[in-house]
């Protein structure tokens, strides 16, 4: 048996924990699923500090394989199933998986290395894959003896071209396992989970996010039954609101925006009575769209602040962000802000500059096999950053204004240009790019390039389609651009360095922010 599900199986084993497309999943059967997962992994030769990679869509094998990670004292990597074969190889590689966990949608991109495993029928389960349930079936669920805690590490778009692993304390290997419980129990009421109660969490955004891996796995150590949607429908979301009585439910603005736009008459149909709390992050969110949604919803909509490094850094109910539109609230009681200048000096309340934050418990994160872009992240005093620009009023409330870094954030998924420029640069017909991100009404961004050609070629339908099916080839569908633009010359420096703000401001000139 588990020790973090143990409580919960004593008091409700036939209930269910996990309900996904394929069906429902009891605790106790989670239980068993994932003592079996952990002895199979280590009949297999994984020790603790391992990692184990997974290509999993929100379903319940992704679920077995984070809490089997958390007993392990293995490090679970969730990879993005949008990526192509080049950027999973380069992720394995990095976070030297020892095992990857892959659907049979995506085995074909697992590359020959580490163990492969594939969920799938017994009949379908490719050459160099072993089969999920027949591991499973061929192991036990005897005690696990000596269990330790493992954890995440979450890969994000890298400014140099590549993705960078975060190790945060979420990553730690060694202790018992139900550390996880005092953290789990710590943040769910936070997220209006509260340990023991009756919660159903919807999960209808990836779960490789960092956001969406929090919401599931920390809910469920907190008793919460998860139902999973892989990809999102908007019309489904209330379906599945109603139908399964989901009390708590995690959206990005773009998600908000398409349920808002759903036909009346489907927008009549819902109950929504059971919903206890909406929580909504990872990019801006329209004003118009997110005072509707409080409209129709009523005061449970809460924004957050945070990234994959610094976890929520700041929160906002309902009625602060009607009386203070655009804010994303104060900092929470274990965070401290500081707002620097160009100087790198303090700012006064009101002056907008660089946010830094500090975890009062000591919480901090540092990039895989990168130190200098921990470092350049880091300042004296424990401080560290996320890249954006904003402010903090006379009565404690951040509002965010602009991102000191590239990064373009479309449909709450983070984007950063270099890693397609650098592809983009690949193709012999450009002679220079600058990729950005432009105002988009339903995604926020969209993302854009500006291309100079090479001489003697001009712009033309059969270039444009040749650089889309180039870009198909290269770049995860969300990183590909979606508008073009021909200039003569690109804007540098003399010292050589791109001004790309010359080139994204005039996009933005009649918008109130920059993000």
């Amino acid at each position: 048996m588990t020790a973090i599900l143990s409580s919960i199986i004593a008091e409700r084993p036939n209930e269910p924990a996990v309900i996904d497309a394929a069906g429902v999943t009891t605790w106790e059967q989670l239980d068993e699923r994932v003592t079996r997962l952990v002895h199979a992994l280590r009949e297999r030769g994984l020790q603790p500090g391992d990692s184990v990679v997974t290509m999993l869509g929100n379903q319940v094998e992704f679920v077995e394989v984070a809490v089997a990670c958390t007993h392990g004292g293995w490090v679970h990597v969730p990879l993005n199933w949008h990526s192509v074969a080049r950027e999973v190889a380069y992720v394995i590689d990095d976070a030297q998986g020892r095992v990857v966990v892959a659907d049979e949608r995506w085995a074909h991109l697992i590359p020959a290395g580490p163990m492969s495993v594939c969920v799938a029928p017994t009949d379908a389960t490719p050459d160099g894959f072993e089969n999920y349930e027949t591991m499973l079936a061929g192991s036990h669920s005897g005690e696990i003896a000596d269990p330790a805690r493992g954890g995440p590490m979450f890969y994000t778009s890298g400014t140099t071209g590549n993705p960078k692993g975060v190790r945060s304390s979420l990553s730690s290997v060694g202790g018992p396992p139900d550390l996880w419980l005092f953290i789990a129990h710590g943040f769910g009421p936070m997220i209006g989970v509260q340990p023991g109660a009756r919660h159903v969490q919807l999960i209808c955004g990836p779960m490789y996010h960092s956001a969406q891996w929090v919401m599931s796995i920390f809910t469920l150590y907190c008793g919460a039954t998860l139902v999973l949607q892989h990809r999102f429908d908007a019309a489904e979301v209330l379906e599945l609101v109603d139908t399964h009585h989901v009390t708590n439910m995690h959206l990005v603005p773009t998600q908000m925006v398409r349920m808002l736009d759903l036909p009346d008459e489907v927008r009549t149909r819902f109950d929504g009575s059971s919903l206890q709390s909406v929580l909504h992050g990872a990019a801006p969110c329209p004003p118009g769209a997110k005072r509707r949604m409080i409209e129709w919803l009523g005061p449970i909509v809460t924004e957050y602040y945070g990234g994959t490094e610094g976890g929520f850094i700041s929160m906002a109910n309902a009625q602060e962000w009607l009386d203070r539109p655009g804010t994303v609230g104060r900092p929470m009681a274990i965070i401290e802000l500081l707002v620097v200048g160009a100087d790198g000096a303090p700012v006064p309340p009101n002056m907008p500059g660089e946010i830094w934050f500090r975890n009062l418990m000591g919480s901090d994160f540092e990039y895989h096999n990168a130190p200098e872009k921990t470092a350049s992240a880091h300042r004296s005093g424990g401080f560290a950053t996320l890249g954006d620009i904003g402010y903090i009023d006379d009565d404690g409330y951040v509002f965010l204004s602009d991102r000191k870094i590239d990064m373009v954030v479309s449909g709450g998924v983070n984007i950063y240009p270099a890693e397609i420029e650098g592809i983009l640069a690949e193709h012999p017909a450009l002679m220079d790019v600058a990729v950005f991100g432009v105002p988009d009404d339903e995604m926020g961004e969209s993302v854009h390039a500006a291309l100079v050609l090479r001489s003697g070629l001009e712009w033309s339908d059969e270039l444009h389609a040749d650089l889309d099916a180039f870009c198909r080839q290269n770049l995860a569908g969300f990183k590909r651009p979606r508008s073009y633009q021909v200039v003569a010359v690109m804007p540098r420096s003399e010292a050589g360095k791109l001004t790309k703000r010359v080139l994204r401001d005039p996009w933005w000139a009649d918008r109130s922010n920059s993000i």
